[in-house]
């Protein structure tokens, strides 16, 4: 039987860990991550991690099970959730899952196609082709070999581009005959999916106060120890939002204004295309926060809304 899972979500600096915390108290349930970067030990202020403290008090799952050099895939997270809710489920522990990053939550709630594995150096070229030639000369490419999914993705969208050139290369098949289960319902559970949203200007002011407490906390300092470490920090890692421009500074490329003001900007464009995934989720709940609602208040209403929603796949 199909298992039923709570998902909280929402943009960057929209509240959901705090009202994820909030709701666990609230209900005795315990909490797993679906944030790309808490996977990672060491990275706690730039990820704005729930505290040791707070993880002591709930049981958080899937945060810090990876060293800051070592790769994690989408895969790797499918099946560590996959053997995480099991073991909830046969404790008969409640349990709610909790972040940000699409592509783990269309994971969850889609399934995954689990395609080749990276191919780097193919990869590096095709950025470099798109570098002088620009991604719609990229997509044109994939529209040779692979027109289904030419006419899906978009002509500026690099990223899902390189990876169906990549997969033909490797596989010498189109990645739409893979993609069979697009479309369909991950049949391993029922979800129920809750977001949280803020008008424009309420959660850039949000993004800007976020940012200011991660240098306050100590963001630089945190950076310049992972980077102190001998086996550096993996692809992924240093790709991370706040740390790439905190990189970027130690190499000279910003002035300390200039790298919060970059990775102010940078968070404002990652909160809008996360908006753009979750309106791409079908039967996602939103519940619309004001600039002075409190955390228990936003807490109780996505409880209750969890509770008067049936779940996605039904």
């Amino acid at each position: 039987m199909p298992l039923p899972i709570w998902i909280l979500t929402g943009p960057t600096a929209s509240g959901k860990t705090d009202i994820g915390v909030e709701i666990a108290k609230n209900i005795s349930a315990e909490i797993i991550s679906a944030d790309s970067m808490l996977v990672y030990r060491a990275m706690d202020i730039g990820t704005e991690k729930p505290s040791r403290a707070v993880r002591s008090t709930i049981p958080h799952h899937l945060i810090d099970i990876v060293e800051p050099w070592e790769e994690y895939s989408v895969g790797q997270y499918v099946k560590d959730f996959d053997a995480v809710t099991q073991s909830l489920y046969q404790q008969g522990k409640q349990f709610i899952v909790v972040g940000g990053t699409a592509l783990y939550l269309k994971s969850i709630l889609d399934g995954l196609f689990e395609g080749p594995p990276a191919d780097w150096e193919y990869r590096n070229y095709l950025k470099a082709i798109a570098l002088e030639k620009g991604s719609g000369y990229l997509h044109a490419m994939l529209g040779e070999i692979d027109t289904e999914t030419a006419t899906k993705v978009h002509f500026n969208d690099q990223r899902r581009i390189i990876r169906a050139l990549e997969v033909f290369k490797t596989t010498g098949q189109c990645i739409s005959s893979f993609q069979t289960q697009f479309g369909h319902k991950n049949p391993n559970y029922h979800c129920t999916l809750v977001a949280i949203e803020y008008d424009r200007d309420i959660l850039y002011k949000r993004i800007e106060a976020r940012v200011d407490r991660m240098f306050t906390r100590g963001l630089i300092e945190e950076v310049s120890t992972l980077l102190r470490n001998p086996s550096g920090l993996s692809r992924q890692a240093s790709q991370a939002l706040g740390y790439k421009e905190i990189i970027d500074y130690f190499n000279g490329k910003y002035t300390l204004s200039e790298v919060s003001c970059e990775i102010k900007q940078r968070t404002r464009r990652f909160a809008k295309r996360q908006m753009t995934w979750f309106r791409s989720f079908s039967n996602i709940h939103w519940i619309h926060a004001s600039a002075d609602i409190d955390t228990t208040r936003l807490s109780e209403e996505v409880i209750t809304c969890f509770a008067q929603n049936k779940p996605v796949s039904e």
